[in-house]
Order: C-alpha cells, then structure tokens, then sequence
C-alpha cells in the first residue's frame, strides 16, 4: 500500500483541493560500505577539529560560511531556524504554462498527488480541467523546511508533481565560453541530410522498460558470484574512439547501413518466431498406435 510523505492542499483562485504527496520513484542503487582491505573490518568516520585533530561531539557542531582563507561566518541553529520558510500545507500554483516551454534541466525529483479523503471530486476536476487544456502548473510549496518549485502536470486523471530548480541554479550556456569553440565549424549539408537520416532509422516509440540499469545489474552479478566463492577476473573497459572529421561521412554511411542490416534480422527474427508459431498450431496431433491399429482393421 502506498504511503503517502505530506499532505496539503493545492490552492490556486478561490478553489482548494486536499492532496497527498507520494514518492513517484523507487531508488536501486546499491549501496557499499567502506572496509579494511585485510580483514573486512567496518570503517568508521570521525568528526575531529583540524586545530587539534580531537574528536568534536554532534551537539559543538555549528554551521559556518566560509568568507576567506580560514575565514568562517558562524550561524547557529537558532540563527538558521529562525531563516526557516513558513510551514505551510499549502501548494500556491502560480501560473499555468505549456510543459514544451519548461526546459528539462528544471527538473529534479517527480511525485505522484493523490487526494485526500472527501475530494475525490474536486481532484478528478482539476486532472480533468488541466489535461484538457494541456498545461502544466508552476507552484511552490514548502517540504523539508526547504521552499521548492514545482510543476504539476495531469497524466491519465493523475496529478504528478515534479520539484524543480530555480533560475540561478541552472547554469547559462553562455558561461561554457572556454569550454565551446569560438566558431562553429562548417558542416556541409550533404552531412547534415545523412545525420539526419541516421536519427530517422533510429527514431522509436519511447519505452521506458527498454531500457535497464546494466551497470547496477553487472555489479549485483558480481557481488553474488564473489559471495559464492567465485574467483571473478574483469578486463578493463575502453573508451571509444572519437570520429576524427575526414571520418564523418563514412560513419554515418556505415551506422545508416548497420541500422538497416539490423532492423533487417529483426524483423527476420520476429518472421520466423511467427512462422514457427503456426507451424505448432498447423501441426496434425498423432494418434495413438492403438487408435491406428484399429482402423487398419477396419
């Protein structure tokens, strides 16, 4: 049964509509410790003061900001507590725009919004209302003494919630001037028409279970073979080669034939489960010996 993290109430206008927060994601990472190499044995962290290298207890530890070399501005709990955003159950839509504008760099951790008991009604009005018009909603609220923005969006009658960065959190393209040539370089359109058609001949439906975590499942593969004893030698993996620009035009060529080679076996592949399918299904089921000797006598 799904637990649900807050409760609230999405007002926008003069309509108010109880809500529950659920987490949309379910986290797989593998988690690893830190061990001595020769024995096993658990590491263990320790708080110490860089002046004297003695361990600190929790409750001396207070938050600073660094304004210098060696240089902090002390903020205490109390300081930080009272700088806290007000703890309100209220999730403030502030305008309702086109999910296209919204930039995925925005985003960062999705939930789902179920509603709460008795507004059944005004919930499946509200997915209803916005997946009509087919915009997404820009709200804040506060979770986690933190305030966020957010956007909800309606899929299939359900309301999703999705927190998102601010503004200045969100790194200008414009700041990668070092990092980007100064001119772009020229790129023929015979180039651009074959790249193209190689997007085309890769171009699907999108399927998320398509899709799996291959190196958490080689890690989990390799756990359980070395926590049965297993003697497990892995070979270093290399980087491929970057295509140097003479080579461009005969990658392409290449990857557009490949592709085609390999929708080819595909769909050959998928002919022949067919085939086999109703060959099983054409197939006379035998009689028995003694079934057919007592036609023969017949």
């Amino acid at each position: 049964m799904a637990r649900a993290i807050w409760s609230g109430t999405i007002s926008f206008g003069l309509l108010n509509v109880p809500v529950k927060l659920y987490s949309a994601v379910s986290r797989r990472r593998i988690s690893l410790r830190e061990v001595r190499e020769s024995d096993g044995s658990r590491i263990r962290h320790k708080r110490v003061a860089e002046s004297d290298g003695e361990e600190v207890p929790y409750e001396e530890i207070v938050k600073a900001f660094e304004v210098g070399a060696d240089r902090y501005v002390p903020l205490s709990k109390e300081e930080l507590s009272g700088l806290d955003p007000e703890k309100t159950r209220s999730i403030d839509i502030q305008d309702f725009v086109e999910l296209a504008e919204v930039d995925p760099v925005y985003f960062e951790t999705p939930y789902y919004l179920g509603p709460a008991d008795g507004a059944e009604k005004a919930y499946a009005l509200l997915a209803r209302a916005m997946d009509s018009a087919g915009k997404a909603a820009i709200a804040r609220f506060v979770f986690r003494n933190r305030e966020h923005l957010a956007a909800i969006r309606s899929v299939d009658g359900v309301l999703t919630m999705t927190t998102m960065r601010f503004a200045d959190e969100v790194v200008p393209p414009s700041e990668l001037d070092d990092a980007l040539p100064e001119k772009s370089p020229k790129v023929a359109k015979r180039e651009v028409e074959m790249a193209e058609q190689l997007i085309e001949s890769l171009s699907t439906g999108f399927d998320p279970t398509a899709y799996r975590d291959e190196y958490r499942e080689s890690l989990m593969s390799l756990i359980e073979r070395k926590a049965a004893g297993e003697e497990v030698v892995t070979a270093p993996g290399e980087a491929p080669e970057p295509t140097k620009a003479p080579d461009l035009m005969a990658a392409l060529e290449e990857s557009i034939a490949a592709t085609k080679d390999g929708k080819k076996e595909k769909a050959k592949g998928k002919g022949d489960r067919k085939q086999a399918a109703k060959g099983k299904k054409a197939a006379p089921k035998k009689r028995s010996s003694s079934a057919s000797r007592a036609k023969s006598r017949s």
